[in-house]
């Protein structure tokens, strides 16, 4: 079973690196642990979240494609 994001951050239409930016902003605003979703087209977000996630110790947890184009970037909260 697929746990349904907590929060969901629309970052479709900006590049890299706003949709980092507003993860990193947003991320506390969910309980450790649960999932973040950051939609975004921008092709750099593809390896730029999952690297961020490592920088900074979160789970990078799945890419979800989106029936308009671009994808649902799934990240855990770790701490």
């Amino acid at each position: 079973m697929t746990e349904v994001p907590r929060l969901t951050i629309d970052a479709l239409g900006r590049k890299c690196p706003i949709p980092i930016i507003m993860l990193a902003q947003r991320l506390n605003e969910v309980p450790i642990g649960s999932i973040i979703a950051v939609c975004a087209d921008d092709p750099a977000a593809r390896t730029d979240i999952p690297a961020w996630c490592r920088m900074k110790l979160q789970d990078f947890v799945r890419e979800v494609p989106l029936p308009g184009g671009g994808s649902a970037f799934h990240i855990r909260r770790a701490y």
